[in-house]
C-alpha cells in the first residue's frame, strides 16, 4: 500500500459542493506547505511565498468547480501544479516601479513546459506533506514513548537499541511500537481515501 494516495476525489467533491470548511482546512493543511516550498524553490522571498500560497488557494477556490475527474486525463495534482506555476510566473514578472526590466532564469524556467524533475519534486513534496499531516492526526493516539520509538527509528534513523535506551522500552518493544504506529498511519490514509 502506498503511503500517499491520490488527492481523494471525495475531498475535491466536498470542495466543489459548497462551503465545507473542514474540507478546505484539510486541503490547505496538506497543500499550503507544498505551495510555499515550491515558491521558495522558485526564488521567491519567504513573505512572497506565503502571499503566493494565499493566491493559489484563492485561485483553486475559484476554479475548483471547473475541474472534472477523468482518469484518462491529468490528475488533480497536475492541474494544481499548473495553477501554482502560473501564479509563480505572475509573481515573478510583476515588477515594482523601481525594479530593472529584463527576464530572470526563474521566469524562463517556469514558463517552459513542466519538466519531469519539477513534477517528480511536486509529487515527493505532496507525499511528504500528506505523511506529516496524517502523522500529526494519529500522534495523540499513542503514548509518548511509543510515538518516540516510532519517530526515532522510522524518521530520525536512530537504531532500535538507542531508541530503547531513550524510551525505556526493550528493543523488541521498539520494533512493535514502530509497526503499530506505521499500521495506524496506513490505516488513516486508507480511511481518508474512502471518505
Amino acid at each position: 500500500m502506498s503511503l500517499a494516495p491520490e488527492t481523494r476525489i471525495t475531498l475535491i467533491q466536498r470542495l466543489q459542493h459548497g462551503r465545507d470548511e473542514a474540507a478546505w482546512e484539510e486541503f490547505a493543511a496538506i497543500y499550503r506547505p507544498v505551495i510555499v516550498r515550491y515558491a521558495l524553490r522558485s526564488q521567491l522571498q519567504p513573505a512572497d511565498a506565503e502571499d503566493l500560497a494565499q493566491r493559489v488557494l484563492l485561485a483553486v477556490s475559484r476554479k475548483i468547480n471547473n475541474w472534472k475527474y477523468d482518469p484518462a486525463r491529468a490528475r488533480f495534482r497536475t492541474w494544481l501544479q499548473t495553477v501554482m506555476r502560473n501564479a509563480t510566473i505572475n509573481a515573478l514578472t510583476r515588477k515594482p516601479l523601481d525594479q530593472a526590466s529584463g527576464g530572470t532564469t526563474a521566469v524562463l524556467h517556469l514558463s517552459q513546459h513542466p519538466c519531469r524533475e519539477e513534477t517528480e519534486w511536486f509529487d515527493i513534496e505532496w507525499r511528504q506533506e500528506t505523511f506529516r499531516w496524517v502523522a500529526a492526526q494519529v500522534r495523540t493516539e499513542f503514548e509518548p514513548a511509543t510515538w518516540t520509538a516510532f519517530w526515532e527509528t522510522s524518521i530520525e534513523g536512530v537504531s532500535a537499541k538507542e531508541a530503547a535506551e531513550k524510551t525505556g522500552k526493550t528493543v523488541g518493544a521498539v520494533y512493535i511500537a514502530r509497526t503499530r504506529v506505521m499500521q495506524r498511519i496506513k490505516q488513516k490514509i486508507a480511511e481518508l481515501d474512502q471518505m
